[in-house]
């Protein structure tokens, strides 16, 4: 199989020439030609791909978005309030005394920053989706290709040994008297 061009590959397998085919099958069709495998880790070749920027939106996001960080945001505000509040309010000393407008301007900060990020990270896993579905599709391409290739090369094995059964019956035919 190695000897077959791209060309003759391409035409015979997908029925395209070379030109007309997309990046995955030209990929698949250089893989059978090469008799290497096609199969790649999506998330493997996403991180090859990624960025430092892209790391760190995921792990902002993935941080800003579990019950962890919920749970101590909570009892941060809380003690926020209750230090303001409670505390240093009974001694005339609280920075940020309720309305808490300092907490506010806090939480409108962190919020306009999480939100672009986690925005960031999540166009990030539809990256990774989409080459997930590319890297699915070479290779179910690249199975389809093989079972063909596997079918067409039973078929020229049966129709062989038909043929060899066939003359046999003729030879015999032949050498039986009264035939």
């Amino acid at each position: 199989m190695n000897q077959d061009s791209l060309d003759d590959l391409s035409q015979r397998l997908l029925g395209k020439p070379p030109g007309a085919l997309d990046d995955e099958e030209r990929r698949v069709i250089a893989g059978i030609r090469a008799g290497t495998t096609v199969s790649r880790d999506a998330a493997d070749v996403a991180d090859e791909q990624s960025s430092f920027g892209d790391r760190l939106a995921d792990r902002v996001a993935a941080v800003g978005g579990s019950w962890g960080f919920i749970i101590a945001f909570a009892v941060v505000l809380f003690g926020w309030m209750i230090l303001n509040s409670d505390i240093l309010g009974h001694f005339g000393r609280a920075f940020d005394p309720y309305p808490y407008i300092f907490l506010n301007l806090l939480l409108s900060t962190l919020a306009a920053i999480q939100a672009p990020v986690i925005m960031m990270s999540q166009n990030r896993q539809s990256a990774k989706d989409r080459l997930a579905a590319s890297l699915d599709y070479e290779t179910n391409l690249r199975a389809e290709l093989d079972i063909l290739r596997v079918h067409h090369k039973i078929d020229h094995i049966v129709l062989d040994r038909l043929d060899a059964i066939e003359r046999k019956i003729d030879g015999l035919a032949k050498t039986v008297p009264g035939a």
